[in-house]
């Protein structure tokens, strides 16, 4: 099972491996609070894609899209995918305030078609 959470709520005992996955470690966070098992910040989008993005450059399917091509070379997602397999539950955690439009969810379903 993989699940989505926002790095900022309270851990949860059934959130099993809990990985991050962006690559900027999140504001304000100490690690004790974050309770990260695991920091795979190479799985996160480019530097280039999320600034323009949060920029404003273009929608989120656009940034799906883009997100998608990068994730098709990426090693990173190799690694995630050995994460998923050795771990009945995985959360994924990200710091975006927007809990629907977020990498993190577009990760969980790349993943699920896997």
């Amino acid at each position: 099972m993989i699940r989505v959470r926002r790095v900022h709520d309270d851990p949860s005992p059934d959130d099993g491996l809990r990985v991050l996955v962006d690559r900027l470690w999140p504001r304000g966070m100490t690690k004790e609070r974050a309770a990260v098992d695991v920091w795979l910040k190479e799985v996160a989008p480019s530097t280039e894609l999320r600034r323009a993005f949060h920029g404003g450059d273009f929608d989120f399917v656009a940034f799906r899209d883009r997100y998608a091509a990068e994730l098709d070379t990426n090693p990173a997602l190799d690694r995630l995918l050995e994460l998923v397999d050795e771990h009945e539950v995985v959360t994924l955690l990200f710091a975006a305030k927007d809990e629907e439009h977020n990498h993190a969810i577009l990760l969980r379903d790349r993943l699920e078609e896997s």
